[in-house]
């Protein structure tokens, strides 16, 4: 296993490292090839999944892991040639990587509004909050949304709640 990965440090350091090793198109184009379900190899597994991926690496079940760290990676580092494969992450079969491609998607105000309203009635509560949370971001019609303020989750009713609020404060600033 190598040595040299500083899996102890926060992601965005670790990102960062990565970065000066490999440059930042390139690390962009692996997250996006873990995203997809391929190999990167043990150092960049390393990298963007830190302490965890060693699990994997010692021989735990790899799950959808290296595609949920892949994903996450693009909250640090991006161009925009994530944005197909983001979009098509918030349909991945695993909630997680679904949740965490909404948080991208917000963070990175991708233009996926209608794909995101799609999320607001995913079977799993983290994805319909993070759903309407990054509809605050990219979204405009609070109605959609609305509906989520009588969800049975408390975490659902505040994302719902942060996502109107997001869209009410863009809409008095415009």
């Amino acid at each position: 296993m190598p040595d040299t990965v500083p899996v102890d440090l926060p992601i965005e350091k670790r990102l960062a490292a990565a970065v000066a090793e490999y440059g930042e198109a390139a690390v962009v184009l692996r997250c996006l090839s873990l995203l997809a379900g391929n190999n990167e190899g043990e150092d960049f597994l390393l990298y963007v999944g830190g302490e965890h991926a060693k699990g994997i690496l010692d021989g735990a079940p790899v799950l959808y892991w290296p595609e949920l760290w892949g994903t996450r990676a693009l909250l640090y580092v991006w161009n925009d040639t994530a944005i197909p494969a983001v979009t098509a992450a918030l349909e991945n079969q695993a909630w997680r990587v679904r949740e965490m491609a909404a948080r991208v998607a917000a963070v990175r105000e991708l233009p996926v509004a209608t794909q995101l309203e799609g999320l607001l009635t995913d079977d799993v509560a983290r994805v319909r909050a993070s759903a309407a949370r990054a509809l605050g971001a990219v979204g405009s019609n609070i109605e959609v949304i609305a509906p989520l303020l009588r969800d049975p989750e408390i975490d659902v009713r505040r994302g719902a709640q942060q996502g109107i609020d997001a869209i009410r404060g863009r809409s008095s600033r415009a």
